[in-house]
């Protein structure tokens, strides 16, 4: 790698990057994890454990929009990190990196290509549904003192990010896919393909 690589922009150095965003429960995961196999990239996953904070201060005590605007992902906190590993990775493969950190706003500006990114959206059927499936919901809330407001809580502060994430992407034209119950993860798996023309 030539040192004129290194002091390339950003954008222009991560044209290998395919990035999946989206609501949680919306399949991030599962889809990155599907095309990386399928395309032999590598699969960047930019979850990481939240700063710890009590439970109830968390999930009960706050309203869903504090919540929102306290989620500190969501002010892109932590993404000049994300980047940052990202141009330390070997340019060769391609890699999915995926994540409800990666907001619209701030992928934008590094997508050499527009079709490099997608946002997934759950719809709220599916959410409670995946969420249903998945308990990871249910094992946050079981850890509060009020379960059932926690609950409402944390559904209610997904759906607001998730239709944030869906007016911001829209308006910097770029790629929604809406994930409703009657999708299956192979028709997702393709939409997403297609989207990013594997």
């Amino acid at each position: 790698m030539s040192g004129g690589h290194q002091n390339a922009a950003p954008r222009d150095r991560l044209g290998h990057v395919y990035w999946i965003g989206g609501g949680s429960g919306a399949g991030k995961s599962t889809i990155a994890r599907r095309l990386a196999d399928r395309h032999g990239a590598r699969l960047y996953a930019t979850d990481e454990v939240m700063a710890a904070m009590d439970m109830d201060e968390r999930w009960v005590s706050r309203s869903p929009e504090t919540m929102l605007e306290t989620f500190h992902w969501f002010r892109g906190e932590g993404f000049g990190l994300i980047v940052d590993d990202l141009l330390r990775l070997p340019g060769e493969e391609g890699v999915i990196a995926e994540g409800f950190r990666l907001l619209p706003h701030l992928v934008q500006p590094l997508l050499a290509r527009p079709g490099h990114a997608v946002w997934l959206c759950p719809t709220p059927g599916f959410r409670r549904a995946a969420f249903g499936s998945r308990g990871s919901l249910l094992q946050i809330a079981g850890k509060t003192s009020d379960p059932e407001k926690a609950l409402r809580n944390l559904l209610e502060r997904d759906r607001m990010f998730t239709e944030r994430v869906r007016e911001e992407a829209a308006g910097l034209g770029l790629r929604v896919i809406d994930v409703d119950v009657t999708m299956t993860e192979d028709d997702l798996a393709g939409q997403v393909t297609r989207a990013f023309g594997l």
